[in-house]
């Protein structure tokens, strides 16, 4: 008999039925965020308008991650998955069952959007923990892969869907994200999720509370070097390195292309970054995986320096997509090596730290690059961005030693290992 293990990645049960859930779920919310944005300004015509949009979905996101973290490793994850999907739904329809009534306030909106924010401090984590209990460890790598290009998709084609749906009405587009939010639903119902796929190290009676569980969880972070240095190399290299913020101000001032060219920019990066998911997903690479990814965050670094010393609009084209192909690879071997190096119970909260780190460098890195381009002028902020990403990559292989010597992703896998 056949066992799971040995079957390929697409005929793993539910994988299929999981990422189409999953495809369908972030069309929904990339359609959502261009058309809430959208339609905002059209009421207000104030740009503070999309900034109290967007800090009434990542304040209770932010607020909330790591209590679901907590939650996540005690509780089913499909289930709070699910919850969580249910809770967007709903959003959605009130959303649309907003956008038909007469208003005079944007308080009812920003509601919405903050229960909104609520429901994705749990989607988050759960996504990623689910993952390690839908397929085997040996193809884990590509199931990363493959759900990095589902991602990427999404996020390419649902807001230029966004746009397109906003023409027939604000509350015709959030019933298409309500309908999306549905179909995730009923597909997820479809996904087996297996028992704990890794050993996990005895509970620890005194972490009685939340907060000693989410303690516990910290130690086991900073206890292990792998996952530690992953996750704070790419918080260090976004946070100080992207550009993503700067694009507007090299469109129309250094590159010269106005609003053509910016919307020109914002895509290579995308679009590498797929092209490499789509590669690696095929031709899935397990040598030197600890330097791979310190070296593709290097060329992330060169490729933004290229960016930001840049004035003719092809090499800033090219040197972005770089960056995203490069980028996609540090996700690929970061992703698998935290995966791996993840006991089961303590998974949700391990997901829910890197999910912060996540947030956090790219709210705070495009809040650093365009303070600091206020202070000292675009490119000199992009140049210096460039240089601190190589200085931090160079720091973290002589501090974390650990992380650059690992050959295979297996070395890294906790339930193949006896001893802490």
């Amino acid at each position: 008999m056949t066992s799971s293990s040995d079957l390929g990645i697409s005929r793993q049960p539910g994988f299929i039925a999981f990422l189409g859930a999953r495809l369908a779920a972030v069309f929904a919310m990339q359609i959502q965020a261009v058309v809430v944005a959208w339609q905002l300004y059209d009421m207000t015509h104030d740009a503070m308008s999309l900034a109290y949009a967007g800090l009434a979905q990542f304040l209770p996101m932010v607020v909330l991650l790591l209590p679901a973290g907590d939650l996540i490793d005690r509780f089913p994850r499909k289930l709070i998955l699910m919850l969580s999907w249910l809770l967007q739904w709903l959003c959605s329809g009130a959303l649309a069952a907003l956008s038909l009534l007469p208003h005079s306030s944007l308080m009812p909106f920003y509601i919405v959007l903050v229960l909104f924010g609520c429901a994705r401090a749990f989607t988050g984590p759960a996504l990623q923990s689910l993952l390690p209990q839908i397929v085997p460890h040996r193809q884990l790598a590509q199931a990363i892969a493959i759900n990095s290009v589902i991602m990427k998709v999404a996020t390419i084609a649902g807001p230029l869907l966004g746009g397109v749906l906003y023409i027939g009405g604000a509350a015709s587009a959030y019933l298409v994200c309500f309908a999306c939010t549905l179909a995730a639903l009923l597909a997820m119902l479809k996904v087996p999720v297996h028992e704990a796929n890794v050993s996990a190290p005895a509970p620890d009676p005194a972490a009685s509370s939340s907060w000693q569980r989410f303690a516990a969880g910290l130690r086991y972070i900073a206890s292990r070097p792998i996952i530690l240095g992953a996750i704070s190399l790419d918080l260090f290299a976004v946070l100080l390195g992207d550009v993503v913020a700067l694009l507007p101000i090299y469109a129309q001032h250094i590159l010269l292309t106005g609003p053509a060219g910016l919307g020109a920019l914002r895509g290579p990066s995308a679009v590498g970054a797929m092209l490499m998911g789509v590669y690696l997903s095929m031709r899935a690479f397990n040598r030197h995986v600890g330097l791979v990814m310190f070296s593709a965050v290097a060329v992330f670094g060169v490729c933004n320096l290229v960016f930001a010393l840049s004035s003719v609009f092809w090499l800033s084209w090219l040197a972005l997509l770089i960056a995203g192909a490069a980028d996609m690879i540090s996700v690929y071997v970061r992703s698998t090596l935290i995966q791996l190096a993840t006991p089961d119970a303590m998974r949700g909260r391990v997901n829910a730290v890197n999910m912060l780190f996540i947030g956090s460098s790219n709210e705070l890195g495009e809040f650093r690059a365009g303070t600091s381009a206020a202070w000292l002028g675009a490119q000199t902020t992009a140049v210096a961005g460039g240089v601190t990403t190589l200085v931090v990559v160079l720091g973290w292989m002589v501090l974390f030693p650990v992380l650059r010597k690992v050959n295979r992703f297996e070395q890294a896998d906790v339930s193949k290992q006896t001893t802490g």
